[in-house]
């Protein structure tokens, strides 16, 4: 556990917290914390999640668009829900993606664990874009993800990120129903 990775984990806690709350600040933050996780997952042989990291960078800055300039209004987005057309092409571009890049990374890469670390990544692309366009699913999806990242990150014994995405998880389970409760009082 090196002191990148505490900082990083802090950052990554602070900005997911931000982000359940609707805070516009869990960006800025959140393109600090994968800029420094990305170095951290070069030096852990995790290719694919490094890569993940600097796409994340991207998605930082469109989330942070998306909230502050997205919508009809260009006023921000709302919570909403997908409907089932972009569940299920959101759901496949994460399949296809994840055996593309699990095939690269398991054909040119000395990658510790390629497939495993490939679908996570590639699904995790698809949460981060429903979280910067404020979709409800997106948090279900986490949920699932933020423990399947707990048990790779404790077989490669990166402990304290195991910590994070643990408590990641309950974040999410948090961020799940307060943005139905942010849905439902919009509605009404």
């Amino acid at each position: 556990m090196s002191p990148l990775e505490l900082i990083a984990s802090a950052l990554g806690v602070l900005a997911v917290w931000l982000t359940v709350r609707q805070n516009i600040w869990c960006w800025p933050i959140g393109l600090v914390m994968v800029l420094m996780y990305g170095w951290i997952f070069f030096d852990g042989r995790l290719y694919s999640n490094m890569l993940l990291q600097g796409v994340y960078a991207a998605l930082q800055l469109y989330g942070w668009w998306q909230w502050t300039r997205g919508g009809n209004a260009h006023q921000g987005v709302s919570v909403s829900r997908l409907d089932s057309r972009g569940l299920l092409l959101g759901l496949a571009s994460g399949a296809a993606g994840a055996l593309l890049l699990g095939y690269l990374m398991a054909a040119y890469t000395d990658a510790a664990a390629p497939w495993q670390d490939a679908a996570l990544s590639a699904f995790s692309l698809v949460a981060q874009v429903w979280m910067a366009r404020k979709k409800l699913e997106c948090w279900p999806l986490w949920i699932v993800l933020d423990l399947l990242y707990v048990a790779l990150f404790l077989h490669y014994q990166l402990y304290l990120t195991a910590a994070l995405y643990g408590l990641f998880t309950l974040l999410a389970c948090s961020g799940w129903l307060a943005w139905r409760r942010d849905r439902a009082l919009g509605a009404a």
